[in-house]
């Protein structure tokens, strides 16, 4: 059964922690932060288990969260000799996870995704502890295909997402969203950067690691760029470029002050990942989207993106077909059209997805009877 999240089912007093599982990448961690926030504030326990890498424990290192890591075997599409040993790996991560979630008692795991989440949700499902999942991209990941039969409740961020037999209870929640980012204040940034209150922002980011070819088709076009925008490049680490231009500014990354800088963008161009995407619909930015080609990624994000467009929420052009006319033509569209595409963006209410997925989690933790 599918439907809409609707508001969040009333909370009972939280008798029992809720745990918080997903890794391997930037992207299967940031969207679970909202999530964490708003529970911790209802007066829940959470605990989270990520990889041992450090990345997960470092999000979290300013929230009051319980962080476990375990092992991680590598969830791979294609033939390699570690997929064997990477099953030992597992099978100890789900005996480890069982281990801690039996001293835990949680009353619901939440599982966000990436391979480190599959072994906490099998252990879970061995516990008969209910599985809540949420899919960021149109199309299913594997950790999260491979964990359809321990899963109790899906959550998807877009409506047409399917998972081939799945018979629980799927729910359309889009991708949560950080607070910082609703609440930015664009004036800081336009102080931090001098831009003028009569320049157009123009935002360029590829993503947590950069984006070569984007990088090189926006350093090709900049002349041409500035003479209608202030560009923004955030360009990944160890990528900025010999390049000055009045009216560019290159960051190889934003540590502080995102929120801001998204309120002063008047147009993104960036990558087609589902955490990225919601952010520029919840804040109501048109954008281009350049998505990742086949050849380096599974084809999600030329999936996120067709999805977009066809909702009308962004404009998307491959990156080998991105010359400067075209990207003048798809900029000036955005621009001239931006109230259509505002109006498009407001229908989906992307700024509420935490607070659906805490309803979720409500209303698992609600059924599920205290333990002794």
């Amino acid at each position: 059964m599918t439907e809409w999240a609707r508001s969040p089912a009333p909370a009972n007093i939280p008798t029992q922690p809720i745990v918080i599982t997903g890794g391997g990448s930037a992207g299967h961690v940031i969207p679970a932060l909202p999530v964490a926030d708003r529970l911790l504030a209802r007066g829940y326990v959470v605990h989270f288990i990520g990889t041992r890498s450090g990345l997960e424990q470092g999000y979290l290192a300013e929230r009051e969260v319980v962080f476990h890591g375990i092992a991680a075997g590598k969830l791979r599409r294609y033939w390699s000799l570690q997929n064997f040993s990477d099953l030992f790996r597992i099978a100890w991560a789900v005996l480890q996870s069982m281990l801690l979630l039996a001293r835990v008692k949680p009353s619901v795991l939440f599982s966000k995704g990436g391979f480190v989440s599959l072994p906490p949700v099998v252990a879970a499902w061995l516990l008969r502890i209910p599985v809540l999942a949420h899919e960021s991209d149109l199309t299913p990941g594997l950790a999260n295909r491979l964990s359809l039969p321990f899963i109790k409740t899906l959550c998807t961020s877009f409506g047409d997402t399917r998972f081939a037999g799945f018979r629980g209870r799927h729910v359309v929640t889009g991708t949560p969203v950080r607070d910082e980012l609703l609440h930015g204040d664009a004036t800081a940034a336009r102080r931090q950067f001098a831009i003028s209150d009569a320049q157009r922002v123009l935002l360029v980011t590829g993503g947590s690691l950069g984006a070569e070819g984007l990088n090189q088709i926006i350093r090709d076009n900049i002349a041409a760029l500035t003479r209608d925008y202030f560009v923004v490049h955030v360009c990944g680490a160890g990528k900025v470029a010999e390049l000055e231009q009045p009216g560019y500014v290159q960051l190889e990354f934003v540590a502080g002050g995102w929120g801001d800088l998204l309120a002063a963008a008047d147009v993104v161009i960036s990558r087609a990942g589902a955490n990225a995407l919601f952010e520029w619909v919840a804040l109501r930015k048109p954008n281009l989207l350049v998505p990742l080609p086949l050849a380096g990624s599974r084809g999600d994000q030329l999936a996120n993106a067709a999805y977009a467009q066809g909702q009308g929420w962004s404009e998307v052009v491959a990156e080998n077909e991105l010359t400067g006319p075209r990207l003048q033509a798809a900029l000036h569209k955005l621009v001239h059209d931006a109230a259509v595409y505002h109006k498009a963006m407001a229908t989906l209410g992307a700024a509420d997805a935490a607070d659906r997925l805490v309803g979720e989690l409500q209303r698992l933790h609600a059924a599920k009877p205290a333990s002794s």
